[in-house]
């Protein structure tokens, strides 16, 4: 499958394909790294948290937060 394929899939499809694409990439945890940078922004996160500049989100409204924006 090739870019143009995929930018001619409708975008429920291309959410289908992410999914199924992360869940087997997801299946073999041991050969996941996170980057570094990874860390650095959960401990700026943490810290803004901490510091009271931060406020958790439950993740069902986080969801809808993101699909909102990307819509």
């Amino acid at each position: 499958m090739g870019i143009a394929e995929i930018h001619a899939l409708p975008r429920a499809e291309k959410l289908r394909l992410m999914e199924l694409l992360w869940e087997d990439l997801a299946s073999d945890e041991s050969s996941l790294e996170s980057p570094e940078w990874h860390g650095s922004v959960l401990r700026e996160t943490e810290d803004r948290w901490q510091a009271g500049k931060e406020e958790p989100l439950a993740w069902c409204m986080a969801k809808k937060e993101l699909r909102r924006r990307f819509e």
